[in-house]
């Protein structure tokens, strides 16, 4: 009990810390590829320590092992520019809600790759997803956007989830292996992807933006990592699926709190159907009157 204990709170904190790196991608308005550079380099520092104390490095890593794992590094650093730049054309929140249609990409990659059996209620949840998408999209923009940077930050945060779906995919490829050492190989591979943009000439010369670059490293890639895969370690799925879905929430109601961003009525209902329908087919709900298991497409 005291271990699910903790890692309930490990995963709430890590949720938590995440909801709200929006607002820090916003409001400190950092050039985007310097700010990821950074935070791969700062991340890989904090995350070669955690490896170093768990005695990660001390075995190798066959070949075919580690170009999965740097393949999921490339989609997983595609995914931070996607939704980093995202945040300031569609807000924090629409493409929060967008980026959660994610699951529907992992089990739409698990049924085209994999032969994965898709049931007929994950079907309808992933029609209500889209359904939810489709209003965003078509919403009017709030912040000042124009209707063109809105649709393109809708886009980016789609294409965002996307790539993060890719990134778990080839981690579930990766049974064995510690997420700690998976971690630390996609940051490198971040480093080595994002220093030709990144503006390494003419370095940060005040505190102020190496504590943003050393922030945004430390603790919300390092120290977010680590409370995440220490949490799942611990709690079994349910219970992680159910607090996955802190992020969203402290999303929202910190672009409310501190943006003032109020969703219309369109992007309300649109954002509602994602997160409902991705809540549905986390948990296994099932509409009344529809069996809990129907087969509808491909096969295990």
């Amino acid at each position: 009990m005291q271990t699910q204990l903790r890692g309930a709170l490990e995963m709430s904190a890590a949720m938590a810390i995440s909801g709200t790196i929006g607002w820090f991608v916003v409001r400190f308005d950092q050039p985007l590829f310097d700010l990821l550079f950074w935070r791969c380099v700062f991340g890989a520092v904090t995350l070669l320590v955690v490896c170093l104390a768990l005695g990660l490095l001390q075995r190798g890593l066959a070949p075919r092992k580690f170009a999965l794992a740097a393949f999921g590094g490339v989609a997983l650093v595609v995914n931070w520019v996607l939704i980093f730049a995202s945040f300031s054309r569609a807000s924090i929140s629409i493409a929060t809600a967008v980026y959660n249609t994610q699951p529907f990409m992992l089990v739409a990659l698990g049924a085209l790759l994999l032969s994965e059996r898709l049931t007929a209620m994950k079907a309808i949840w992933l029609c209500i997803a889209f359904a939810g998408v489709v209003l965003v999209a078509q919403a009017k923009p709030g912040g000042g956007a124009d209707g063109s940077t809105y649709f393109i930050g809708v886009l980016m945060a789609l294409g965002a989830a996307f790539c993060y779906a890719v990134a778990a995919f080839v981690a579930k490829k990766l049974d064995g292996i510690a997420p700690h050492l998976i971690a630390l190989i996609q940051v490198c591979v971040g480093i080595v992807m994002l220093a030709p943009f990144a503006n390494l000439k003419a370095l940060p010369t005040d505190a102020a933006t190496w504590g943003v670059h050393l922030t945004m490293g430390v603790v919300y890639t390092g120290l977010v990592f680590v409370l995440l895969y220490g949490a799942l370690q611990k709690l079994s799925t349910p219970v992680a699926g159910a607090l996955s879905f802190i992020y969203p929430l402290v999303a929202i109601g910190v672009d409310y709190a501190v943006f003032g961003q109020r969703l219309g009525a369109l992007q309300l209902v649109g954002a509602a159907a994602i997160l409902i329908s991705a809540a549905g087919m986390t948990f296994g709900w099932t509409l009344p009157g529809l069996p809990r298991q129907v087969p509808a497409a491909g096969k295990n």
